[in-house]
């Protein structure tokens, strides 16, 4: 499948101390997850992670890297990453090896 690669925009402070940096290029340590809000990983639009189903079980919570590893398999996707939480809002797109890039920011819900 082809998809569209969106452009990168930067990143740079927002949101609460907690969670306010926002990553140009997410490092694979960061958690998927933001406590309250939504934080997933879709591919091409349909949810393979969401943060919700493991709410109970913290140990199995995915960091970028394990977003990696699935999208690795199958390269040629749209895959993104969403961490939506009350004062800051994240959206990320793979675009290439350990590459995901920021393409949209805001402040969140609250």
């Amino acid at each position: 499948m082809a998809y569209e690669k969106l452009p990168g925009i930067e990143g740079g402070r927002g949101g609460c101390v907690c969670c306010g940096c926002q990553h140009q290029h997410l490092p694979m340590s960061s958690l998927i997850a933001v406590g309250f809000g939504v934080a997933q990983v879709t591919k091409n639009g349909q949810v393979v992670y969401d943060e919700l189903d493991y709410i109970e079980d913290e140990e199995r919570i995915w960091t970028a890297q394990d977003a990696e590893d699935i999208a690795k398999k199958d390269p040629d996707n749209d895959w993104r990453i969403h961490l939506e939480a009350p004062l800051s809002e994240r959206h990320y797109q793979r675009q290439g090896e350990g590459l995901w890039v920021l393409y949209k920011k805001g402040n969140g819900f609250a």
